[in-house]
């Protein structure tokens, strides 16, 4: 295979792997290496002349690639919302993740207050940083939640009504985004919703393995 060849698929595969990546970092540094490549490939094939695009491509990828990295250092997080981003937001970079988290507010709950109720639309994304909860479903206790534990993540992105009610059973700290605004930015940001459904995917997994061992005979 001529060195030409390997640079055409070297571009490809890059450019392919870009449009693949769900991290905005990765996606800017994949695209300038599938402009570095093309450097190369333009110099082998036309010299000087034919690197002229691929380095603009290189010289745009960096400038982003760049304004990432500056701006995931310069994001600042309490001490809650890092424990946020070793959970439900472990997919979003810094910047991403500090964008999110500024689509909601932090709340205290009392005993017996009421985050989702039984068919009626979750209207907010709930993330219980600490305190507890019972989930009942058609008047029965079917589960309870825990510290760091997401509330809501099953319907909040869709029109589905909540499949259970969520109550306090201790004074809590959680974090709240109401589900218009949360919808409204990962529309503009389908990047941030991918890593976010991941993350609901993964706290709705255990939960469903949490009932499962509570309701097996000992």
């Amino acid at each position: 295979m001529t060195m030409v060849l390997l640079l055409y698929v070297a571009i490809f595969a890059a450019a392919l792997a870009a449009l693949l990546a769900r991290s905005r970092l990765t996606n800017h540094l994949l695209l300038g290496l599938a402009g570095a490549f093309g450097v190369a490939y333009g110099f082998e094939l036309h010299g000087l002349f034919g690197i002229i695009i691929p380095a603009l491509l290189v010289m745009v990828a960096s400038v982003q690639a760049g304004s990432v990295l500056v701006a995931n250092k310069a994001a600042r997080f309490s001490r809650e919302e890092e424990e946020m981003m070793s959970g439900p937001l472990s997919g979003l970079g810094r910047a991403q993740a500090r964008r999110l988290l500024d689509q909601g507010f932090w709340m205290d709950g009392r005993r017996g207050d009421v985050l989702t109720r039984e068919g009626e639309q979750a209207a907010q994304l709930v993330y219980l940083s600490e305190g507890s909860a019972d989930v009942h479903a058609h008047g029965h206790l079917v589960g309870k939640i825990g510290a760091r534990q997401l509330i809501g993540e099953a319907t909040v992105l869709g029109n589905a009504p909540a499949t259970a009610t969520v109550t306090l059973t201790a004074p809590s700290r959680f974090w709240c985004a109401q589900g218009h605004a949360l919808n409204a930015y990962l529309a503009a940001n389908p990047d941030a919703r991918h890593a976010l459904e991941h993350g609901f995917t993964i706290s709705l997994r255990d939960k469903l393995e949490a009932m499962n061992r509570a309701a097996a005979p000992d």
